[in-house]
C-alpha cells in the first residue's frame, strides 16, 4: 500500500475538500463517463438533461460548504488545481439564468441549478456519509446514464463500484518501500537505515520522475506559503452570512510591532503559529485557492508549522521543506489508509487530529528527530485529538475551523518537541492511536460528523 504525496496533498480550492473539491472532481468523472458512453442505458434517446442529488452530509452541510456551487462548476469543465474564480462567477451565472449548461466535449444541455440539484436530506447512501447521484436523462425523461459517487475526504472520490469492489491492480508500478503500518514503516527505517522521508521518496521515485517530484513539492509549497501570506492581508467579512471577521491580518500587525521589544511574553510564539494557521483557513473559508493538507478544513495546521520552521527556528533552511512535506505525507497516508480524514466519516479527530499528527512529524523530521521520534510525535499530536468532533455552525468552514487550525497547529509544534525530549520509545504506539481513532468515529453520533445538527451547530444562533 502506497500513497504518494501527491494523493495527500492536492492543489484545490474552499471551502472544503470533501464537500467544494470531491463533488467539483465527481462531477469531472462523470462528464468523461459521458464522453466515453460505455455505460450509457440500452434504448435511450441522446441526452439532454443532467442532474445531481446530494446525501449525506453533503446535503445538510452543502450550501454552506459550497457543494452546490462545485458541482455545477465540474459539470461546466472546472476543476480544483486550475480554478478561475472570474470565469467561474460568470459561469455561474449564465447557468442560473438560462437553465442550459455547456460541459466541453458534449453537447448544449438542460440543467437548472434549482430545479436539477437537489439536496436531499433522507438518510445517508450507504458506503459513505458523503454521497451524490449524478444523472443524465434523454428528452423523453428516460434515464440515460447514471452514477454514485462518494467523496471520502481529502478531494479523493469513489464509485460505488469501486467502493465495493476495490481494483486490486491499479496499473501503477510497485515501490521498494511498501507499509502498510507505522511499525513497517519504522522496520524499513531500520532495516535500510534511511529516514521516513527517504523511504517516501524512494516510493515516489518508482512512479514519478526527479524533477516531476521537485516541480511537485515546490508547487505544493509556493500554493501553501502564498495562502498565508494572502492571508495575512486579508479584510473584511468572510461570505455565508455569519458575519465572521477576519482576524489574522490585524494579528500579524500587532505580532509584527511588537516584535523584538523586551516586553514580548515568551508564549507570544503561539500566536504567531495560530496566525499563520488562520490565515491560510480564512482565505479557504473565502473560496480561495488551498492545498488539501490533507483536508481543506484542516489546510492550515501544515503550512503553519512549516513557516514556522522557516521564519522562526534558528539555522532552519528552505530545503528541509521537501523532508518535512514527505515524512507528514507517510503518516497521511497511513491515517486515511488504516482510519479516515472525512470529517463526515469520524468528526474533526479524522481532519484537524490527523493535520496535526502529519505536522508533527514533518517537524519533528526537520528538527533532527530520528523515524522513532517522528513516530511518536505523530502519535502524541494524533492521540490529543481523539474524540473531537466536527460541528461547523451553518455548514460554514469558519466556526470553530479557523480557530482549531490554530490550536491544531501549537499541537503540533508541542508534540514535535516533547518527542525530541525523548528517545522515541513511547507506551502507545501510532498504529494503535489511528485505530482508536477508527473506532471512535464509527461510535460517534452522526449529529457531530459534519451535518451541523449537533454541537455549536446547533447551540449557537447562526446569524
Amino acid at each position: 500500500m502506497f500513497l504518494s504525496v501527491f494523493d495527500i496533498f492536492k492543489v484545490g480550492v474552499g471551502p472544503s475538500s470533501s464537500h467544494t473539491v470531491g463533488p467539483m472532481v465527481a462531477a469531472a468523472r462523470f462528464l468523461a463517463s459521458l464522453r466515453d458512453g460505455a455505460d450509457r442505458i440500452p434504448g435511450s434517446g441522446e441526452m439532454a438533461r443532467l442532474g445531481c442529488r446530494l446525501r449525506g452530509s453533503l446535503a445538510f452541510t452543502g450550501k454552506g460548504h459550497a457543494t452546490d456551487r462545485a458541482v455545477i462548476l465540474g459539470l461546466a469543465g472546472f476543476e480544483p488545481a486550475a480554478f478561475d474564480a472570474a470565469r467561474a462567477a460568470e459561469t455561474l451565472a449564465r447557468i442560473t439564468e438560462t437553465g442550459r449548461i455547456q460541459p466541453p466535449g458534449l453537447p448544449d444541455l438542460a440543467f437548472a441549478p434549482a430545479r436539477d440539484l437537489v439536496f436531499d436530506y433522507g438518510p445517508p447512501l450507504p458506503g459513505h456519509a458523503n454521497g451524490m447521484i449524478l444523472s443524465a436523462w434523454d428528452a423523453a425523461g428516460n434515464l440515460y446514464m447514471e452514477e454514485t459517487y462518494y467523496s471520502v475526504g481529502g478531494g479523493f472520490v469513489v464509485t460505488a463500484r469501486e467502493l465495493a469492489h476495490p481494483p486490486t491492480d491499479t496499473g501503477a508500478a510497485p515501490v521498494p518501500y511498501p507499509f502498510r503500518s507505522a511499525a513497517e514503516l519504522l522496520s524499513h527505517t531500520r532495516a535500510t537505515g534511511k529516514t521516513i522521508a527517504s523511504l517516501q521518496l524512494a516510493n515516489e521515485r518508482a512512479r514519478r520522475s526527479e524533477a516531476e517530484i521537485d516541480k511537485g513539492l515546490a508547487r505544493l509549497w509556493a500554493v501553501m506559503s502564498d495562502c498565508v501570506d494572502q492571508g495575512l492581508k486579508g479584510e473584511g467579512i468572510l461570505p455565508g452570512g455569519l458575519k465572521v471577521r477576519r482576524r489574522a491580518r490585524d494579528i500579524h500587525a500587532r505580532l509584527l510591532a511588537e516584535r523584538g521589544r523586551n516586553l514580548t511574553a515568551p508564549h507570544t510564539i503561539n500566536d504567531w503559529i495560530s496566525v499563520y494557521a488562520m490565515a491560510v483557513n480564512e482565505e479557504n473559508a473565502a473560496g480561495a485557492q488551498v492545498v488539501t493538507a490533507p483536508t481543506n478544513g484542516a489546510a492550515g495546521v501544515i503550512p503553519a508549522a512549516l513557516r514556522y520552521f522557516l521564519d522562526h527556528v534558528p539555522g532552519a533552511s528552505a530545503s528541509a521543506m521537501a523532508d518535512f512535506l514527505l515524512t507528514a505525507a507517510a503518516i497521511g497516508g497511513l491515517i486515511k489508509s488504516n482510519a479516515s480524514i472525512s470529517g463526515a466519516e469520524v468528526g474533526c479527530q479524522g481532519e484537524v487530529g490527523s493535520a496535526a499528527a502529519m505536522a508533527a512529524a514533518g517537524l519533528a523530521a526537520v528538527l533532527g528527530g530520528t523515524p522513532a521520534q517522528v513516530e511518536n510525535a505523530a502519535e502524541i499530536a494524533l492521540e490529543h485529538h481523539l474524540g473531537m468532533t466536527c460541528d461547523p455552525i451553518a455548514g460554514l468552514v469558519q466556526v470553530p475551523c479557523i480557530e482549531r487550525n490554530g490550536m491544531g497547529a501549537i499541537k503540533a509544534v508541542s508534540a514535535a518537541s516533547l518527542a525530541l525530549r525523548g528517545d522515541g520509545q513511547h507506551l502507545v504506539s501510532l498504529d494503535a492511536c489511528i485505530e482508536s481513532m477508527r473506532q471512535t468515529g464509527r461510535d460517534m453520533d452522526q449529529r457531530y460528523k459534519e451535518t451541523s445538527l449537533g454541537g455549536l451547530a446547533v447551540n449557537v444562533p447562526a446569524c
